[in-house]
């Protein structure tokens, strides 16, 4: 199978050139200057020199905070960029699997969301994201799975286990929120699960392959849960530690509101698709395994 990814360098995507490989398929990575999510003719120019078999939105603009005050540019890339790839997957007649985020929703749930919950974003990002995912149903829905990962960390690139990480290189505490509540979910595995859901949309036309789905890794955690198992799994392999001080959202105040809980149910992807990510701790081995043997 040929999958065109749009991005270059991010998480998702780097996990999906790595596990595409490794599963026989070509992933062509597309991005800046030659894709511009900003600029819908570059990606139509682009997605169509690829002729691919099936589509992968994962750009984007993911600076939460800078979104605050970059609201035009968010949802540029977010929003309307989303729905420019959907439409070339639509003139194509090629599936499109689309990467989006538990920030579509506001957090005040105390049971993980589901599908079919409202949306309620409370900020830029999470708000450009919502625009996104119905960008894409609008233009190209019967073909289309849009998948809304969260906590998302891997051995590449910036992001919550490295910067634990570097955090413990020069101190012995570090302060960590521990009223916000996820599912911590490597990037490698979303890979596995983006390449098995856009197998199925490739091999079989079936109405419940597309849609709305949630994708997270299987447990849940605190910011500060996560923390803990990311020094314990470091200190294991004789790797940088530190200890962990709970501390509450408002203790760290930040330019956008962060969801107090971020747990995704993805009962539906699992029956729809066949597809159950590993549980977070099982996988954080895996990701500091790579990462020490990397120093």
């Amino acid at each position: 199978m040929r999958i065109a990814v749009t991005g270059k360098a991010g998480q998702v995507v780097t996990s999906l050139i790595e596990r595409g490989a490794a599963a026989g398929h070509e992933v062509i990575a597309l991005g800046r200057p030659e894709l511009d999510l900003a600029e819908p003719a570059s990606v139509a120019r682009a997605l169509e020199a690829a002729a691919p078999d099936a589509i992968v939105s994962a750009a984007a603009y993911t600076a939460v905070d800078a979104a605050e005050s970059e609201s035009d540019l968010a949802h540029a890339v977010n929003g309307a960029g989303a729905g420019a790839v959907a439409q070339v997957a639509k003139t194509l007649g090629v599936p499109l699997v689309h990467i989006s985020t538990d920030y579509v929703f506001d957090g005040t749930l105390d049971r993980p969301y589901v599908e079919s919950d409202p949306t309620g974003p409370t900020g830029v990002y999470g708000a450009s994201k919502l625009a996104g995912e119905q960008a894409v149903l609008a233009a190209h829905g019967h073909n289309s799975a849009v998948l809304r990962v969260a906590w998302v960390y891997s051995p590449f690139g910036a992001n919550f286990v490295k910067t634990m990480l570097r955090l413990a290189g020069d101190r012995n505490e570090v302060s960590v929120v521990g009223d916000q509540h996820g599912n911590p979910t490597s990037a490698l595995d979303i890979a596995d699960g983006v390449i098995r859901v856009a197998t199925n949309m490739v091999c079989n036309s079936y109405p419940e392959l597309h849609g709305i789905f949630h994708m997270t890794a299987s447990g849940e955690a605190s910011w500060a849960d996560f923390a803990e198992a990311v020094f314990a799994a470091s200190a294991a392999r004789l790797g940088p530690s530190a200890q962990v001080r709970r501390i509450t959202t408002a203790d760290y105040p930040t330019p956008a509101k962060r969801p107090a809980n971020s747990r995704l149910d993805c009962s539906r992807i699992a029956k729809a698709h066949g597809v159950v990510l590993p549980d977070w701790r099982q996988s954080l081995e895996s990701v500091m395994a790579r990462l020490r043997s990397a120093v």
